[in-house]
């Protein structure tokens, strides 16, 4: 079932809050697609993308009764599903042939300071308009906030996000 044939997801949720089997598997059919492309954007094999989507429905349903706007469960699934492939992403051990040498603890500080000032010089590089947004991200605000405290539409700033870690990326890389 495509989304925009979904219906209203805000009153399937309500309904799904409610026990409704069915508003449940309208909710699930419509947005499983997307969560799984959302997933699969991260690297992640099927098997961890199938466990970033089954963890995200997870959260839903533990999270059902606390939804604040049933009406934005879309925006919320998504970012769910985001926040678990990147667990996955960050938790997955590197191929042995690709895994460090082990570095003593102080080799370990001292690499990590180093990387902290290579971020930190890479952002103070960057326009102020990048920097403020991936500052205010790494406090993992709601899109919400974020538009209203960076007069930005929610709609832009996904896509802003993404130029600006790329451009960190770049910078970083270089």
């Amino acid at each position: 079932m495509a989304l925009d044939r979904l219906g209203e997801p805000g009153a399937l949720v309500r309904r799904a809050r409610d026990g409704d089997g069915a508003a449940w598997a309208r909710l699930v059919e419509g947005y499983s697609d997307l969560l799984w492309s959302v997933a699969r954007t991260t690297g992640l094999s099927n098997s961890d993308a199938a466990d970033a989507v089954q963890t995200t429905w997870l959260r839903l349903v533990e999270h059902l009764d606390r939804i604040r706007d049933p009406d934005a469960v879309g925006g919320w699934l998504i970012s769910t599903v985001r926040h678990e492939s990147l667990r996955l992403v960050r938790h997955r051990p590197p191929p042995p042939d690709e895994r460090p040498a082990e570095h003593s603890a102080t080799e370990q500080v001292v690499l990590a300071r180093e990387h902290v000032c290579r971020v930190g010089s890479a952002l103070r590089a960057m326009q102020p308009r990048c920097r403020n947004l991936l500052r205010l991200l790494a406090a993992a605000p709601s899109y919400a906030e974020l538009s209203a405290v960076l007069d930005l539409p929610v709609g832009s700033i996904g896509p802003t996000r993404a130029r600006c870690l790329a451009e960190l990326s770049r910078r970083l890389s270089a």
